[in-house]
């Protein structure tokens, strides 16, 4: 059995900012990782990794910003087993309260092959890279990348080199997805029994959902020995995602007469962090997804009605309070306040200062005009449209659009160039959407870039709801999305493709290409 300090407790590591942020068309502004950051220590996760600080400047300051900023989990950064990934990781992690490093190196036939080494060689590489993290932090973390088809006795053998060397956890991949249940228990539980120094390191597990298995891959590693599970919000990551963080811990939670085990996570903060990625990362939560989905707790059978409201545990197994679904006591209106609105925000788990609340505020009044009741749906969108932290080289003025049955559809905008230049222009289209985006285009001088992407949803329901669209446009290789919102879905067009080409000019100026991880 590996060594913790506690041997009933499972460490919770979460990825979502380093894998889950992997995710195509899913990247993050500095302002949006340190926000989900925050929200991951109000969920009480013990270890955040916060990005790969070697792949570009805005990973390195992310990590700095959190390590120095976020209080209470360990926070971590990732490098290969290379000196200079290290070295840069241990720069942007310098002087904070709990650092760590997590350096990997492939170790399966396959990877080794691929990076034209010999197995001895990968081996002295990652003892190298050990020690070298060591020399930056005491929290040093090991993953041979694909674990789980490396040679049974090089994988013992590579674990028992780098624990000799300083490493204090010891990270088992599933890197392609390509364990089943019952193999990757027995490669943990082989590590536990013969690996000699191994009640010296926490063993870890990182699986990935190439054919549905990362959760219970994981839970079987717990069941065999490992008291640490990698995972993210939602599932999200790499192809077809990492182990789901909300899974795992209610799984854990909810069967403990089976797994006698315990995690630290503050579940109703649960829902709140699930909703924030999903809207930072512009991708929606399916509805039937266990514990975060929509329709999770939510019952159409007229014999499941009955019996939920005779008992609930007739068929639920987990209280959805418990996990954060529960309904807020504040009904906002037109009539609301700045307190009332700040406090329901800070029950959502935005923390605005004065400025942040005080466009917040205006937008929310103009919503709240056009509705009956403004919902904590509404109130996000309203904050993730309003709020930004970086520069926003376009601004919209201006849209008007022409459009209707035997009529060229048009459009004129006037778009507003780093606050100082004011370009109008007109354009017709294949509908009204169509012909905004050639006009803004024009306007920007954005000819080449292409929609890949474009999805539109009601926020609430009803006539009066607002709309959120979210579009991926590509320029010159790049890809990138962006997000509006409006009770008009025409503007919330228009403000989603601004949004998309403000995010590809900061890129055009700071993008660098990010190198494949564990």
């Amino acid at each position: 059995m590996s060594n913790a300090k506690n041997k009933d407790r499972v460490i919770i590591f979460d990825t979502t900012l380093r894998d889950a942020e992997q995710t195509p068309g899913a990247s993050l502004a500095l302002r949006e990782k340190v926000e989900i950051a925050h929200q991951l220590a109000r969920l009480n996760v013990d270890v955040i990794e916060a990005g790969f600080p070697i792949s570009s400047d805005q990973d390195f300051n992310a990590v700095r910003r959190i390590a120095h900023e976020v209080e209470g989990p360990v926070i971590c950064g990732l490098s290969r087993a290379i000196f200079k990934d290290i070295d840069r990781a241990g720069e942007a992690l310098k002087d904070a309260p709990n650092p760590r490093i997590h350096t990997f190196i492939g170790t399966s036939p396959l990877h080794i092959s691929m990076v034209g080494k010999t197995p001895a060689q990968v081996l002295q590489m990652a003892v190298d890279a050990v020690a070298r993290a060591k020399s930056h932090c005491d929290d040093v973390e090991f993953s041979p990348m694909d674990a789980a088809r490396t040679e049974p006795q090089y994988l013992l053998d590579v674990i028992e080199a780098t624990i000799e060397a300083g490493a204090t956890t010891i990270n088992i991949p599933d890197t392609v997805g390509y364990a089943v249940p019952d193999q990757f228990g027995r490669i943990i539980r082989n590590i536990c029994e013969k690996v000699p120094n191994v009640d010296r390191a926490i063993i870890s597990v990182h699986c990935h959902d190439d054919l549905g298995m990362a959760t219970i891959n994981a839970l079987e590693a717990l069941r065999n020995g490992a008291r640490q599970v990698e995972c993210t919000v939602n599932g999200l990551g790499e192809r077809a995602g990492n182990t789901s963080l909300e899974e795992v811990v209610m799984a854990v939670k909810t069967r403990g007469d089976y797994f006698d085990l315990y995690t630290d996570i503050k579940t109703r903060e649960i829902v709140n962090t699930s909703r924030l990625v999903s809207r930072l990362m512009g991708i929606v939560v399916p509805p039937n997804k266990p514990i975060v989905g929509a329709n999770a707790f939510a019952h159409s059978s007229g014999i499941h009605q009955d019996g939920v409201l005779k008992d609930r545990e007739n068929f639920e197994i987990i209280d959805p309070k418990s996990v954060g679904w529960e309904e807020s006591s504040i009904v906002l209106t037109a009539r609301s306040g700045r307190h009332a609105l700040r406090h329901r925000l800070e029950e959502l788990g935005y923390h605005l200062n004065q400025d942040e609340l005080n466009i917040a505020y205006e937008r929310f009044v103009k919503v709240a005009d056009k509705k009956k009741e403004v919902y904590d749906e509404d109130l996000m969108a309203i904050v993730e449209d309003e709020i930004r932290d970086f520069p926003m080289r376009f601004v919209l003025d201006y849209l008007h659009t022409v459009s209707g049955t035997g009529t060229v559809p048009s459009a004129t905008v006037r778009i507003g160039i780093d606050g100082k230049n004011h370009v109008q222009e007109s354009a017709w289209g294949d509908g009204p959407v169509d012909a905004t985006y050639r006009a803004i285009k024009k306007a920007t001088d954005n000819t080449n870039t292409k929609v890949e992407e474009y999805t539109i949803r009601g926020v609430t329901g009803g006539a009066e709801a607002m709309g959120e669209v979210t579009v991926n446009v590509s320029c010159n290789g790049r890809l990138t999305r962006g997000r509006g919102v409006s009770t008009d879905i025409i503007e919330a067009s228009a403000k989603a493709f601004l949004d998309a080409l403000n995010r590809l000019a900061i890129q055009q100026d700071n993008h660098k290409e990010r190198e494949p991880t564990v």
